[in-house]
C-alpha cells in the first residue's frame, strides 16, 4: 500500500467515528442548540492550532526530561508528565475564549460540556491520523488495524471526555453567584482533565497488561460525564417548565405552545410534522420559535441569579419576538 493510500485511509477512518460522536454530542443539546459556527470554531481550534502548539511544546518540554532520565525512560515518561498538562491547557484556551467573548452562549453546564467535547473531538481526529500513519509505517497493516480500533473506537471519546470537564468547570463558574466558585471551578475542571489524561497515558504506557485499568478509568469517566449530561438536561427541562409556565399566565404563550416548547420529544414531533405538512420554511420558523422560548427561559434564570439590567432587557425583547412568532404556529 502506498504512503498516499495509507494517509487517505487513515483520514477516512479518523473522520467517520468523529462524525458519529459529534452527532451524538450534538443530539444531547436538546433544548437550545449551540451556534454551529461556534461549535465549528471550537472543533477547528482542537484540530489545527491546538495540535500544532501542543506538538511544539511537547517536543520542547520533553528535552529536559530526556536529558535527565535518558532517551528510553524519558520517552516513556513524557506522554504522562508533559502531554496532559500541555494539551489540556492548549485545548482549554478555546473554552476560555468562548467564556470571555461569547459567554452569553453558555447557558447551562451542558453547554460547557458540549464545547469542551467539540474541542476534544477536533484534537483527537487529527492526532489519530498521525498515529495511524505512524503505526502502519512501523508495524504494517495488522498493527494499523489494531491501532484504529483502540484509538478511534475503544478510546475514541477520550479527548472529548478530558476537555469536557474543563468546559464543565467554566460553565458552572459562569452561572455561579459566589466569587470563590468562579475562581475554583475552572481550575478544578482543568485539573480533572489533566488528571484523567494522565491516568490514561500512564496506564497505557505500562503495557498491554494494563489495558483493562485504562478502560476502567476512561469509560468510568465517560459514564460520569454521561450522568452529568442527563442531570443537566433534566435541569434545563425544569427551567423550561418553570419559566415558560409563567409566560402562559402572562399571555405570551398558549398552553399548547408551552407544552410543546417544554418537551424535547414534542418539539421534535412538531418540527417533523411541520416539515412534512407545511414545508421547510415553516419548519425553520417553528424551530426558531422554540429556540427563542429556550433563550427566554435561560435568560429568566440568569436574571433570577444576578438581577442584571442586561437580562431584564433581553427578557422584554424575547417576549416581544415570541409574541410576534407565536401566530405562525398552528396550535
Amino acid at each position: 500500500m502506498s504512503d498516499t493510500a495509507v494517509l487517505l485511509l487513515s483520514i477516512i477512518v479518523a473522520i467517520v467515528p468523529t462524525v458519529l460522536y459529534i452527532g451524538i454530542i450534538y443530539w444531547f443539546d436538546r433544548y437550545e442548540k449551540e451556534p454551529w459556527w461556534l461549535l465549528a470554531a471550537a472543533f477547528l481550534w482542537g484540530a489545527v492550532p491546538a495540535i500544532l502548539i501542543s506538538f511544539v511544546l511537547n517536543t520542547t518540554l520533553s528535552v529536559p526530561l530526556l536529558l535527565f532520565l535518558g532517551d528510553e525512560l524519558g520517552q516513556a515518561a513524557a506522554p504522562s508528565l508533559i502531554g496532559p498538562p500541555v494539551e489540556e491547557t492548549i485545548k482549554s484556551m478555546a473554552l476560555v475564549a468562548i467564556f470571555i467573548f461569547w459567554r452569553s452562549e453558555i447557558d447551562s453546564p451542558l453547554d460547557g460540556i458540549i464545547y469542551g467535547a467539540m474541542v476534544g473531538m477536533g484534537f483527537a481526529m487529527v492526532e489519530n491520523v498521525y498515529y495511524f500513519v505512524q503505526t502502519f509505517n512501523a508495524g504494517g497493516v495488522e498493527a494499523w488495524g489494531v491501532n484504529i480500533i483502540l484509538r478511534a473506537v475503544v478510546f475514541g471519546l477520550n479527548h472529548a471526555l478530558f476537555s469536557s470537564f474543563a468546559g464543565l468547570g467554566i460553565a458552572i463558574a459562569r452561572l455561579a453567584t459566589e466569587q470563590w466558585i468562579k475562581i475554583v471551578l475552572p481550575v478544578l475542571g482543568w485539573m480533572t482533565a489533566v488528571f484523567l489524561h494522565f491516568l490514561h497515558n500512564f496506564t497505557v504506557t505500562l503495557g498491554s497488561g494494563f489495558i483493562l485499568v485504562a478502560l476502567f478509568f476512561d469509560w468510568g469517566g465517560v459514564l460520569l460525564i454521561f450522568g452529568i449530561i442527563v442531570w443537566a438536561i433534566l435541569q434545563e427541562r425544569r427551567w423550561l417548565r418553570q419559566y415558560l409556565g409563567e409566560e402562559v399566565a402572562l399571555g405570551v404563550l398558549t398552553t399548547n405552545q408551552f407544552n410543546t416548547a417544554s418537551s424535547g420529544r414534542k418539539r421534535v414531533s412538531y418540527l417533523f410534522n411541520t416539515l412534512i405538512s407545511r414545508g421547510f420554511r415553516a419548519n425553520r420558523q417553528a424551530a426558531h420559535f422554540f429556540l427563542q422560548c429556550s433563550h427566554l427561559a435561560y435568560t429568566k434564570h440568569h436574571w433570577k441569579l444576578f438581577q442584571d439590567a442586561k437580562s431584564a432587557q433581553e427578557i422584554a425583547e424575547l417576549r416581544q419576538e415570541i409574541a410576534q412568532l407565536a401566530p405562525q404556529l398552528r396550535q
